[in-house]
Order: structure tokens, then sequence, then C-alpha cells
């Protein structure tokens, strides 16, 4: 099992081992951010600032489904990176096979109840009627390529967790590049309006899933599964399901709250939401290490339980929150000092009246600066969320998500009527703090209590 090209995160100084695991997921990131920004840009400029509206109305939405969906695959995997630091080749094979089975199902059932909600929820978060119609262009094709996503997540998570987070990013590069290309062939050249840019996302991600699983099919004999992989069993099921349950309802959890956020937002017009939608592509670039060691950290955490090795797990989170605090305040300074010329990647200025303008610059500004003084929380929080993930301890990540949901929602309905615009900038960092107090105060007693 250890022949093919796989990272076994049991042994080796963890320092070294986790940026060695860090460093192509957070160039995959920076390639998956800068595609998502491209697209954003070619809307905002091609299209103009009611069409960026319409895509980042959807944003809440699209985490809602995508969030969930990536939070069951990732669960999934969690077994797998488990059984391979336990050096057991077939539990790893039949953990592979229930992966195919539980991942297929989930996305068929995702994207027949996301198209048939895709209206109603659209009209539950308040979306002004001007971006009405091309938020809902843009959305029901995202929902529409469920299962591409599903493609590429599924493999790209079993392939970390057998430690190689180097070929996912290879083909993220492919999908990037893909995007932008078919961004500019589908809105520049063939009016598809917002639409086009929903499918040049779905096209790309589909042919990335696609050498991806042919790629595990040349590459990887230890993930081959046959038909005895898949016999059933009930008990190893829901092994799988639970830990993907608990992932994807903390996604779920925290994506509602975001839309009750959005819904809070969209009574403040198209200028803000388009600032918010601007202002977030950058702060998901900026912060984008924080994924990434969150995603280390579970295939760490799943590996070393495997192998159990419970000291091994407790030093490598004290070197990921040393690794992450260094990226927080490289990400705060980035976001703080250069809000203005960030956010003005997105629009044309000479688009919109000099009014327009300043608005759309003076929100996203003030939404940078008040979230970038608690990006140290939101990287710490994605370090004990997923490690507990990792170890197999999903209720209090998934708490972790219930009270981000509390925050969001008291943020939307006091915040805004009190203090205005501001209450909307501050609810995303009141919800960080909300679940890393808890979190962190779950992990040291786990941790402390671990028997394997």
């Amino acid at each position: 099992m250890r022949s093919d090209k796989v990272m076994d995160m049991t042994k080796g100084e963890p320092f070294a081992i986790l940026l060695r695991f860090s460093f192509p997921t957070l160039l995959g990131s920076l390639f998956q951010q800068l595609y998502n920004m491209c697209d954003t840009i070619i809307v905002g400029r091609l299209l103009g600032a009611d069409a960026l509206a319409a895509v980042g109305n959807t944003g809440a939405m699209n985490f809602l489904v995508l969030g969930f969906l990536y939070g069951m695959t990732s669960g999934f995997a969690v077994i797998s990176a488990q059984r391979f630091g336990a050096q057991d080749a077939e539990g790893l094979r039949c953990s592979v096979a229930m992966n195919i089975v539980l991942n297929a199902a989930t996305g068929l059932v995702l994207t027949v109840a996301a198209c048939a909600s895709t209206m109603p929820l659209l009209r539950l978060i308040h979306t002004p009627q001007e971006i009405m119609q091309a938020s809902f262009d843009y959305i029901f094709v995202i929902f529409l390529g469920i299962l591409s996503i599903v493609l590429y997540n599924g493999c790209s998570c079993v392939l970390r967790a057998v430690g190689d987070s180097r070929t996912p990013l290879y083909f993220l590069i492919v999908s990037s590049v893909l995007n932008i290309v078919l961004d500019l062939v589908f809105i520049a050249k063939c009016r598809w309006g917002v639409a086009g840019a929903a499918w040049a996302t779905v096209i790309a991600q589909f042919v990335s899933g696609v050498l991806a699983f042919v790629w595990i099919v040349a590459k990887y004999p230890s993930l081959h599964v046959s038909r005895r992989h898949f016999a059933w069993n009930p008990a190893f099921m829901w092994r799988h399901l639970s830990i993907g349950l608990n992932m994807g309802v903390q996604f779920f959890i925290t994506a509602v709250g975001t839309i009750i956020i959005e819904a809070a937002l969209n009574k403040f017009g198209a200028a803000k939401i388009a600032a918010v939608t601007a202002a977030q592509k950058v702060n998901q670039l900026v912060t984008v290490a924080a994924g990434v060691m969150g995603i280390t950290m579970a295939n760490y955490g799943g590996q070393n339980l495997g192998a159990g090795n419970v000291a091994r797990i407790r030093e490598g989170v004290n070197k990921a929150v040393a690794i992450s605090m260094g990226f927080a305040l490289l990400a705060a300074a980035l976001a703080w000092g250069l809000s203005d010329q960030m956010t003005g990647i997105f629009l044309d200025k000479e688009s919109m009246d000099a009014s327009r303008w300043e608005e759309i610059l003076s929100s996203a500004r003030q939404y940078l600066h008040i979230c970038a003084l608690f990006f140290p929380v939101l990287f710490v929080l994605f370090i004990y969320r997923n490690v507990l993930q990792g170890i197999g301890r999903g209720f209090w990540p998934l708490m972790g998500g219930v009270f981000e949901l509390a925050a969001r929602a008291v943020a939307a309905y006091t915040l805004p009527q009190l203090i205005g615009f501001t209450g909307i900038c501050a609810a995303d960092p009141l919800a960080w703090v909300a679940a890393t107090v808890p979190l962190a105060v779950a992990y040291y007693i786990i941790i402390a209590r671990l028997k394997i």
C-alpha cells in the first residue's frame, strides 16, 4: 500500500510534514480562488454591477448546497485516512467503495432538491427584483452540475486521505485555466450572461473530475476496488455516514446563518450587495490558508488516530496553530492595507457614476477592515474544527456550527437596526468567536482523555 505516491503523516517531524502536505493544497486553493475571482471580475466588468450583485446574491445559497456537499465528501474520506494510517489495505479499499456509493447517492439527491428549491430560496432571502432573474439563471446552472462537483471532490478527498495533496492541485490548475477560457467564450462571445459563468464552472469541474478519476485508476492500485468491496455492511456505512453528515450539517448550519445575513444585507440595496460580494472574494483569497490548514489537520488527525498516536496529534495541532498565526497576520495586513485596490479589481469605475463607485468602495473597505481584525480567530477555528472531525469526534464541530448560526441570527436581527451596515460587517467575526471558544475547549478536553 505504501508503494503509491502518497504521504505517510504518521512519521517524521510534524512541522515539516504539515508544510509539505499543505503547500500543494494551498497552491490549489489559490488557483481556485483566482479563477473564482476571474469569474467575478469578468461578470462585474463585462456585465455590470447588477450582474455582480446577482452572482453575489447567490453566494449563501451556493454555500448552503455545495458546502454541505463538500462536508459530506470530506467526511466520507475520514475513514479512508484512518484505514490508511492503520495500514489496513483491505479496509482502505472497502472505504473507497463506500465513498463511491455515498457520494453518488448524495449528489443525486442534492441535485433534485437544490434545483426544485432555487426560486423559493431566492424569494426567501428577499432578492431585489432587478437581479432576481440573473440570480436564478446563475445558481440553477450551478445546481444542475452538482454531480460534476461530486466527482472532483470525491476523488480529491480520497487522494488527500492517503497523503497525496499534489495530484488534486494539478487537476485544479487545469480546471482553473479552462474555467477562465470558457468564461470569456460564454460571456464575451456567446453572450450567455451570468449563466455563461455558471456553465464555465460546471464544465471545468467535470473535466477535472474525470481527469482525477482516470488518474486514480491508472496510478493508484491501492485504491482499486472490486465487487466484494461493495458488500453490504450497515455498520461500516454508518461510520462513514455519521462523519459525513456531521461535517455536511456543520457546513449547512453555517450556510443557513450566512443566508440570514444575506437576507439582512439585501435590504440595503444592490450597491451594498456588490460591495460585500467583492469584499468576500478578497476575504476568501487572503484567508485561503485557513481552509488549507483545516484540510491538512483533518487528514493528519485521521492518519495518526489510525496509527494510535495521540501525542503526535497534540504536537501537530500546536505546530499548526503556530503556522496559522503567521498566515493570519499576513492575511490581515493584505486585507487592511490593500482593500481598495483589491476591491476595485472587480468593477469598472467608468461604467457607473462617482457616488455609486464611492459607496461600493467604502462599504467593501469597512467590511474588510472589520473582518481582518478577527482573522487569527478564523484560522484557529479551522484547525480545531477539522482535527476533531479527523479523529472522529464530530459532535463538537457540529455544535460549533450551531453557535455560529446563533451568532449570525442575533447579529442579523439586532445589529443592522442598531448600527446599520456596520452590523452586517460584524456578523461573521462574531460567528467565528462564538464557534472557536467552545471548539478549543472541547479539543483540549477530548485530546486529554483520548484513549485508542
